[in-house]
């Protein structure tokens, strides 16, 4: 069964502390105005699961860690024993979502199938449309809870564009998330200029107030 668009081979960078592959599922349930991966987003698998598993065979000593990306993993039907047939390798699986199928997330935890979790937090309620043309913040509580609940390793993060969000709206999340019981960090990733993005948004030349935002979050570019 097609699975992936593409894998990255290697990275250091995508799963904290673990030498780490990426598979890219293709397809999303969202459609972010801010999102660097269109042709991801937009696309169709490629890759199907005897071709990822064998490359991970080969990779058994060299890597440590399967990153699952996209698009959005928790779309694919069959990602339960996909996943697996990645830890019966003796892998370490992280999961990077947009936190949209809190369903799919309550079930793979059961499962013990994941190390670490990347949740997205997108946008208040208010700003889910717009942004994200459909979502719902409802949804990523849920998945927040479920998380805290199972106390499995995971980071919030959010896509900062002066455009999408401004300064008070990114401390009014951190506030929830505090107020949530959120004590790790609160990634806000600096949108990424000069590539392509799904909503084609312009480079912005206003000066974030570091000073301000980082008495709340964390800054990754």
């Amino acid at each position: 069964m097609k699975a992936l668009y593409d894998l990255t081979p290697f990275t250091l960078l995508d799963f904290p502390n673990i030498p780490a592959t990426i598979f890219w599922f293709a397809g999303c349930n969202l459609r972010c105005s801010y999102c660097y991966n269109p042709e991801i987003v937009l696309g169709s698998a490629h890759i199907d699961e005897e071709t990822a598993l064998a490359f991970l065979t080969k990779r058994i000593g060299l890597l440590e860690g399967v990153v699952l990306s996209g698009g959005e993993a928790t779309l694919y039907p069959n990602l339960l024993p996909f996943c697996h047939s990645i830890k019966a390798l003796g892998y370490k699986i992280k999961l990077d979502t947009n936190a949209m199928r809190p369903d799919v997330l309550q079930t793979l935890l059961n499962e013990s199938l994941l190390d670490y979790v990347a949740l997205d937090y997108k946008a208040p309620s208010s700003e889910m449309s717009r942004i994200c043309a459909g979502g719902s913040e409802y949804r990523f509580w849920e998945s927040f809870y479920l998380l805290q609940k199972h106390a499995v390793d995971f980071e919030v993060r959010t896509t900062f564009h002066p455009d999408l969000l401004n300064e008070s709206q990114i401390i009014m999340m951190a506030d929830a998330l505090l107020q949530a019981g959120y004590t790790r960090s609160f990634y806000v990733q600096l949108f990424r200029e000069g590539v392509e993005t799904l909503g084609n948004l312009p480079s912005s030349k206003r000066i974030i107030d570091y000073v301000l935002l980082k008495r709340y979050v964390t800054l990754r570019t």
